[in-house]
């Protein structure tokens, strides 16, 4: 189709798109359904109403969820760009479930339905609960579906030195993102250097040309591979066929909160915020650590007493699995977890170093035959983490952080990998929530980094919801799995273009 008739804007959301955003919206209302039924319908039946009262309680129910989604759709809750940073999503989800009971504290009392602020406050906590676990059990589902190649838009990746096949191989370990490189444009004897061989479709003046053959719906630049110039044409020419287009910062390891748009005569810059743990932050984290240890243990003590007879009476072997790992500064601690596996686990495992699954020092096993029964429930349920909190407590590990590394682990690491010895280890981590089934060292890697350069008490909070969010999601694995609600979009197949003679007498 000519450029003149493709429609100029947003491209239409594909049908999957749709109703994806769609089960989302049900789940929220879904949510907000509950919360304020709790709160303005259960204490009046308990109570006994008077026959004109359903009415307006009825009424206010209606308005208040009403306004109550109108309120999240209002946060942008509903936009990939937002929902896809935890730590936003959850920062607005909160302030959504602050404004709705707001309205519904004001809304209830003026249409005399008699709300308490206790009630309110009530709702808000409810409501901010279960938006939460709704959203963490979807983008479960979603996550798993991506991996293997639904719900996924397909893009054209613009460049091809060294930063284009950085988000190449970004793009290729993260398939949870939902993009999925259908080509690459850009220089076609750089692109022989890549060992990933991606199909070649054409220089970088050809993307929108590309764009319209394989029907792709967005781009991903890498800037350093793009004339400014270049870039900017190419920008104006792709969003007239009303392509998404993604452009990269240059930058790696450095979060969005850090980057504070800063224009200069109009132009698009933006300013780095360095890295500043203040005092107070640290001993924040600490009180943060020691304050949720001690809830969290005496709120599952009967569930870790309860798991350690279970343990005992497998085989009678002993309750807890001590190892020696590598904390803060390079020192060594002993962690501590329930023992998941046979007593001899550690013995048997150089008989299965040939089946690991996972890249570089990690090793891991999907079906470890080395497993108990027992063990394989409390490791699906991450109780058997528990007795990591007396290590927290102690002050060995934090409840946030990279994961604690094996002694012989840490003594393949590298100078730079090295640095995530400056933050205590955690039980839980970006990798932990994000990468943990992931094979490879890489994902590993750059997440770790992350996390030390950029740690905030923010970022440890998004990281512990997205925590409950992940075991949530392995408990309802079973059910989720291989399910999807949508076909994965159908893209013509990618056609390589001829490479140039001098190219193919080159190599």
């Amino acid at each position: 189709m000519p450029p003149g008739n493709r429609p100029v804007g947003p491209t239409p959301l594909p049908t999957g798109n749709r109703q994806l955003r769609r089960v989302l919206w049900l789940l929220d209302v879904a949510a907000v359904m509950l919360a304020w039924t709790a709160v303005l319908v259960v204490p009046h039946v308990l109570d006994g109403v008077q026959s004109a009262e359903p009415v307006r309680i009825g009424l206010a129910v209606v308005l208040v969820i009403g306004a109550s989604v109108l309120v999240i759709a209002g946060q942008g809750l509903y936009r990939a760009r937002v929902c896809g940073i935890r730590s936003v999503e959850i920062a607005r989800l909160g302030r959504a479930s602050f404004f709705a009971a707001a309205l519904g504290y004001f809304a209830g009392n003026r249409l005399g339905v008699p709300m308490s602020l206790g009630r309110a406050l009530a709702a808000m906590g409810i409501m901010f609960v279960l938006l939460n676990v709704g959203r963490g059990i979807y983008g479960t589902w979603l996550r798993r579906a991506r991996t293997v190649g639904r719900h996924c838009r397909p893009v054209l990746l613009v460049g091809t030195g060294d930063e284009a096949r950085e988000l190449y191989r970004l793009l290729a370990n993260h398939p949870e993102v939902g993009l999925r490189v259908h080509g690459v444009v850009g220089n076609p004897e750089e692109l022989r250097t890549w060992p990933e061989a991606p199909v070649w479709l054409g220089g970088v003046p050809d993307a929108p040309a590309v764009v319209e053959r394989t029907g792709v719906t967005g781009v991903v630049v890498a800037v350093s591979d793009v004339g400014s110039v270049q870039l900017n044409d190419l920008t104006r020419r792709l969003h007239a066929l009303g392509t998404h287009v993604h452009v990269s910062s240059g930058l790696r390891g450095v979060a969005q909160r850090r980057l504070r748009p800063l224009p200069l005569a109009h132009e698009p810059l933006f300013y780095v915020e360095p890295v500043l743990l203040s005092p107070w932050q640290q001993a924040l984290k600490r009180v943060m650590d020691v304050t949720i240890a001690v809830l969290v243990l005496v709120v599952t003590a009967p569930f870790l007493a309860a798991a350690a007879l279970a343990v005992k009476l497998q085989d009678g072997g002993p309750v807890l699995f001590r190892q020696r790992r590598v904390g803060r500064y390079g020192r060594e601690f002993t962690l501590l977890k329930l023992r998941t596996m046979v007593p001899d686990a550690e013995e048997r495992l150089v008989d299965l170093t040939f089946a690991n699954q996972r890249t570089g020092p990690l090793f891991k096993l999907a079906q470890d035959p080395r497993r108990t029964r027992v063990g394989r429930w409390l490791e699906r349920t991450s109780i058997d983490e528990l007795p990591q909190l007396w290590n927290v407590l102690r002050g060995e590990m934090s409840l946030v952080g990279p994961r604690p590394a094996l002694v012989h682990e840490a003594a393949q690491f590298d100078e730079r990998l090295r640095d995530r010895f400056l933050v205590l280890p955690g039980i839980t981590g970006l990798w932990q929530v994000e990468g943990r089934e992931n094979p490879e060292f890489d994902v590993y890697r750059r997440l770790d980094l992350f996390y030390v350069e950029n740690w905030s008490p923010g970022l440890d909070l998004a990281i512990l919801a997205a925590t409950v969010q992940a075991v949530l999601g392995r408990l309802l694995g079973p059910l989720l799995h291989h399910h999807s609600l949508a076909s994965p979009p159908e893209v013509p197949p990618a056609q390589a273009l001829p490479v140039p003679a001098e190219v193919e007498a080159s190599a």
